[in-house]
C-alpha cells in the first residue's frame, strides 16, 4: 500500500515539471497527454516523457485579492503565465516578489514549494511555483 505523501511525490509532473514530446513533430506539452493535437492518430505510442528545464519567461500575470477558500490567507498573491524554454506555458503562482516589481518578459524559474493541506489531518502537499531570476 503506497502512503498517501509518497502518492504525492509520484505526481511526476507535479514535482518534476514533466510533459511529453511527440514523436513524430517533437512538440512538447505539458501537462501530458496521450496523442498530440498536431499529429494526432500518427502520434499514437510516441508519445515520451519529458522533463522540462524549469526555466522561462512571464508571458501575464495578475495579483489575486478575492482568493478561492483554500487560499485566503495568502492574499494579495501573483498568479502568473509563463512560457518555459520548451515552448509549453504553465500557469503558477509567483513567489518571493512584490507586484509593483513584476515585469513581463521576465526570467522566472520553477521551484517547489507548499501548496496546501490535504485533509484535516494535515497532510502537507507541494507542487511547483515560480521564482524571479535574480
Amino acid at each position: 500500500m503506497m502512503t498517501i505523501p509518497r502518492f504525492w511525490r509520484e505526481i511526476r509532473q507535479r514535482y518534476k515539471g514533466v510533459g511529453v514530446e511527440c514523436g513524430n513533430c517533437e512538440r512538447v506539452y505539458f501537462p501530458p497527454r496521450e496523442v498530440c493535437p498536431h499529429c494526432r492518430r500518427e502520434s499514437i505510442g510516441k508519445m515520451k516523457e519529458r522533463e522540462l528545464s524549469g526555466k522561462g519567461r512571464l508571458v501575464t500575470f495578475t495579483e489575486i485579492h478575492e482568493p478561492m477558500p483554500d487560499f485566503k490567507m495568502m492574499v494579495p498573491y501573483i498568479m502568473a503565465i509563463v512560457e518555459m524554454d520548451e515552448d509549453v506555458r504553465m500557469t503558477g503562482q509567483l513567489v518571493d516578489i512584490d507586484y509593483d516589481e513584476v515585469e513581463q518578459g521576465m526570467e522566472v524559474d520553477v521551484t517547489i514549494r507548499r501548496l496546501g493541506e490535504e485533509s484535516p489531518s494535515g497532510i502537507i502537499y507541494y507542487g511547483y511555483k515560480f521564482v524571479p531570476v535574480r
